[in-house]
């Protein structure tokens, strides 16, 4: 036999249905879910980028230095005093559409070639080339910094390091020179 529900109870249903809908969850830049009730705003700063390297570094150069454990880069002066830091997404551990690992090569490498706003990939899309990589600084090979409008805090590249397009244009114009030195640390 079915139950009827009286009107008050679905008065009672429905108030509980406005209540539970006046809920929403939002999305942060961290990509992580925030709850937030209808008709209020829930404010999250971004994340620090800067607090993910560490404030000093023991070098003699300048330096640009890619953690893909932490999603973050940082640019270090001569002293080894951090500058600037941002969000980078490194190379992911599978690549579908080319059948293997992405990963971005682990060491020491040194800036060989230097682009503009305008640089776009010979590889990638697959089978012809043409993703935009604005101010693509080239360090090993193939690989390369450059600014993407496609930065996720994760590991999610064909190898290269994918930057915010304004973190990309700031060390393409100040502080990159062909020669700088770009460490990547160990993935984790």
């Amino acid at each position: 036999m079915k139950s009827i529900l009286s009107y008050a109870s679905l008065l009672a249903l429905g108030s509980l249905s406005l209540v539970l809908s006046s809920c929403a969850y939002t999305t942060g830049s961290d990509g992580h879910k925030a709850r937030q009730s209808q008709g209020s705003s829930v404010k999250k700063s971004p994340p620090n980028y800067a607090a993910r390297m560490p404030k000093h570094i023991n070098v003699r150069e300048k330096v640009v230095v890619v953690d893909p454990s932490v999603h973050a880069w940082g640019a270090y002066d001569a002293n080894g005093n951090l500058l600037r830091a941002g969000l980078a997404t490194a190379g992911a551990n599978w690549c579908a559409d080319i059948g293997r690992s992405c990963r971005t090569s682990v060491g020491s490498f040194r800036v060989n070639s230097l682009g503009t706003a305008n640089c776009k990939s010979s590889r990638y899309p697959r089978p012809k080339g043409g993703a935009p990589m604005p101010y693509c600084m080239f360090f090993n090979g193939h690989q390369g910094l450059h600014g993407s409008y496609n930065v996720v805090d994760g590991n999610a590249s064909h190898g290269c390091v994918r930057l915010q397009v304004d973190d990309a244009s700031w060390l393409r114009h100040h502080f990159v020179k062909v020669g700088t030195k770009v460490v990547i640390k160990p993935y984790r």
